[in-house]
Formats: C-alpha cells, sequence, structure tokens
C-alpha cells in the first residue's frame, strides 16, 4: 500500500509540473476542444444533471460546459468539500455568481442551496466530470490525494467522465483496491473509450 501511494505520489507531481509547464495558449486552446468536444457529445445531449468541479489556475477550464449545460435547461451542480471526512456534497447552482471561496481556496456552493442527493437520483440522466492531475487507458486515474471523489464515487450510478489533455491518458498508473475507474475520457482528440 505504501509502494503504491509513493508511486501514485511520484507520477502526481511529475504531471503537475508537466502541466504547470504548459504553454498558456496551447492549454487555453486544447481546453477549448475538450469543453466543445463534450459539448456536442451525447453524454451531454443525454444528461439532465451535470455533476461539475471548479478548475483551478492550471486545469482544464471547463465553465463553458456549465454554461452550456444552463443555457441548454439542464441541471448544474458544484461540489462542497468536508477536510473534515474528505467528503464533498453537490449544491446546485444557477450560475457562477452563487459561488464563494471555500475549502482549499476553490470556488464552492453555499450549502444554503438545493443539494443533489445521489441515492435518490438513480432515474436521472446524470454525469459527473471527474477531475485529476492524469488518468491511466482504463479509467484509472490519480488525482490530488484527497481521496475526495473516490470515496464520492463509490455510491454513484451515472457516467462518470474524466477531461484530461490527450498527453495526460497515459498506458498505466498504479491503482489501489479502493480506486474506481471513470467510464470514458474525453480530450482535444475527442471521446477516449477507457480499453
Amino acid at each position: 500500500m505504501y509502494e503504491i501511494r509513493k508511486h501514485k505520489t511520484e507520477i502526481r507531481e511529475y504531471y503537475l509540473e508537466k502541466r504547470r509547464s504548459l504553454d498558456p495558449e496551447l492549454r487555453a486552446q486544447m481546453g477549448e476542444k475538450i469543453c466543445r468536444n463534450m459539448i456536442s457529445s451525447a453524454t451531454f445531449r443525454y444528461a439532465d444533471i451535470i455533476l461539475m468541479f471548479y478548475p483551478k489556475d492550471d486545469e482544464i477550464d471547463i465553465r463553458p460546459i456549465a454554461e452550456a449545460a444552463l443555457a441548454a435547461g439542464k441541471k448544474v451542480a458544484f461540489p462542497r468539500c468536508n477536510p473534515e471526512d474528505h467528503s464533498m456534497v453537490f449544491y446546485f447552482v444557477n450560475s457562477f455568481d452563487e459561488l464563494e471561496p471555500g475549502s482549499y481556496n476553490i470556488m464552492e456552493p453555499p450549502a444554503t442551496l438545493p443539494a443533489f442527493d445521489k441515492l435518490t437520483a438513480e432515474t436521472a440522466n446524470v454525469v459527473c466530470i471527474v477531475p485529476a492531475v492524469v488518468f491511466d487507458k482504463k479509467g484509472f486515474r490519480i488525482g490530488y490525494g484527497g481521496g475526495y471523489y473516490d470515496r464520492y464515487l463509490s455510491g454513484f450510478r451515472g457516467t462518470k467522465v474524466g477531461m484530461a489533455y490527450r498527453d495526460f491518458i497515459v498506458n498505466s498508473v498504479p491503482h489501489g483496491r479502493f480506486d474506481l475507474t471513470v467510464d470514458v475520457m474525453m480530450s482535444e482528440r475527442g471521446l477516449y473509450a477507457k480499453s
């Protein structure tokens, strides 16, 4: 277990540095393509509810997906993190104006907004866009090490979509028995079905 954690940390640091060193203009162009690919996909078209993440500085800026979803009458929710137990609750928003700085200095919805309940939303077509530093071709991911998404997704019945630059989808990453896979990955080159 310790070896897996250590290996994950090394890979995470390598790819975080690689991401930071990307040319900002190229990063923006690839991000726009990823958003366009997602918005034109059947996954997006048939979704009633989209669970998003608010991007940090060097992450893929997926806010255009939220804007397109709201414009299309879909429900959009962002997570609010609880650092005490590394849990998350998603809350529905109507605009980015409702978000406020929260845990880890990431924009979060206030807990006064309506919450998404993953246990009672079985019938809705729900998509969760999952952040990561790097994915592998089987859909495993190395995130930021907090375990928030692995905990949350353990009871999630919707479609899990990973967002990544194509060079950040690699052959294999180390994973443990509690690590979960995404169903598909979206890159600037289009949909990447896991192998």
